[in-house]
């Protein structure tokens, strides 16, 4: 049962060593809580923990969610899944149950524990959307076998987990769904574009663009992200979502990485190649549940947000 003491939580966070999770661990560290930190390191990095191993309140734990876990924990952030294309697609049955098997497991954890328990699911449940911009009550428009589906479809399983716990058991369920989010700590080689852009740039080589350059992206800042889940966490347990957190601020391809190669100081060019199958051609959240829900709405601009995974990358370069 979880403990009954002061405000102090001990928080799981699976997926705790990944860009998101470590973030995450950071600002519920500086909160004052326990953190239970969980990683199979296939897509998480030590490099990116490695500052908090002296902290009395962190604790980390070399496990895969797709196994049973038995820990004693009060909440569960379960973040816990390669979410770039290179990534997911590199071994896509295992990225199927990743989302699936670890949603199960994470849901049987919080029955028993009977604490509240976060999932973080993804803009991809949309799909290639028809709806413009995305509400969290579009049910999407995904292809169920293509290359991308295994990410998309296992996060929409998981969905269907998290609200199936709910009305069946009870279980306090929060449901996020993340837009493209950037920041220090991005994986170099994960082959989302603001790394990839910024990567290429700083070392001037060629800008690889994927189709024409005119689809759509909205890009959220980390630290407005890892905001917006903690203020859905600590919602009453009325609020489930789905909730849509990111930036509505909507931009081309080809203007970000216009943007990434101005801002870095390059002289790389700009080659394209086709774009990938099932490849989304807008992408824009509608954050009014966010604003109204959990008086959220994203702070840091695009312009000091790059500058600071400019920087971090410019320092990873040179190290």
């Amino acid at each position: 049962m979880p403990r009954l003491m002061d405000s102090r939580k001990r928080i799981l966070i699976t997926g705790g060593a990944g860009f998101l999770g470590s973030h995450l661990t950071d600002r519920l560290l500086a909160e004052g809580h326990e953190v239970l930190c969980l990683d199979n390191l296939f897509t998480g990095s030590k490099r990116n923990i490695d500052h908090l191993h002296g902290n009395p309140r962190f604790e980390f734990l070399r496990h895969d969610v797709t196994f049973p876990l038995y820990v004693e924990v009060d909440e569960i952030y379960n973040l816990a899944c390669p979410a770039s294309p290179i990534h997911y697609q590199y071994d896509p049955v295992q990225t199927t149950k990743t989302s699936v098997h670890g949603a199960i497991n994470m849901l049987g954890l919080a029955k028993r524990l009977k604490c509240k328990i976060l999932q973080a699911s993804t803009s991809e449940v949309y799909g290639d959307p028809s709806v413009h911009p995305q509400t969290e009550d579009y049910w999407g428009n995904v292809n169920p076998i293509g290359p991308r589906s295994c990410y998309d479809e296992g996060k929409r399983c998981a969905e269907t987990l998290f609200f199936d716990y709910h009305r069946q058991m009870g279980l306090a369920i929060k449901v996020a769904r993340i837009f493209n989010t950037y920041g220090p700590r991005m994986h170099p080689a994960d082959g989302r574009v603001v790394s990839n852009f910024i990567i290429q740039a700083l070392r001037c080589e060629p800008i690889t663009l994927y189709g024409d350059g005119s689809q759509t992206r909205s890009f959220c800042y980390v630290d407005d992200l890892i905001d917006g889940l903690v203020r859905l966490m600590n919602t009453d347990d009325t609020v489930t979502g789905p909730i849509n957190i990111g930036n509505p601020r909507e931009m081309t391809i080809r203007e970000l990485a216009e943007r990434a190669v101005a801002m870095s100081g390059s002289s790389s060019s700009i080659v394209y190649k086709p774009l990938p199958t099932d490849d989304p051609k807008q992408r824009q959240p509608d954050i009014t549940r966010a604003r109204t829900t959990l008086g959220w709405v994203p702070k840091v601009t695009l312009e000091e947000g790059m500058q600071r995974t400019i920087d971090y990358f410019r320092q990873l370069e040179a190290a």
